[in-house]
């Protein structure tokens, strides 16, 4: 089985992401609470976003399999981290879904999104505060 992806650091707390299938790149920079710059997504951001883009993957996949419109969705992402050691303590997910949505079809996508696999791949200790705003 190959990669699934190459890191490259570069220097200054910084590194490059190459997925390996598509060869899409992202860059990393330390925050600036931790030596960094904060020019980028630190490893932690990208850890609290997984989450978000994971919940609405699996919410969009449920989507298409019970032919529940699911289009416009928007997330906003809260990371709280603690010390010693240092670690993400926290991570708050408040989603924004607008359309028309039966109480069933709430159910099926808020339960299929809190069964994504980074949801699931979190340690318990760490606390995940999620929320669904059903815009209509």
């Amino acid at each position: 089985m190959g990669s699934t992806a190459t890191l490259q650091y570069n220097g200054s707390l910084r590194t490059t992401l190459t997925h390996t299938r598509s060869g899409t790149q992202v860059e990393t920079d330390a925050p600036v609470d931790n030596h960094g710059k904060g020019e980028r997504f630190s490893p932690t951001d990208m850890l609290s976003a997984s989450l978000a883009a994971c919940m609405v993957t699996i919410m969009g996949i449920a989507a298409d399999t019970h032919g529940i419109r699911f289009d416009d969705v928007q997330a906003d992402i809260v990371k709280h981290m603690a010390s010693d050691p240092r670690r993400v303590s926290k991570i708050e997910v408040h989603l924004r879904i607008k359309g028309s949505f039966s109480d069933k079809d709430k159910t099926i996508l808020e339960r299929a999104g809190m069964t994504c696999p980074v949801f699931l791949s979190l340690h318990p200790d760490l606390e995940k505060e999620i929320s669904f705003s059903w815009e209509g």
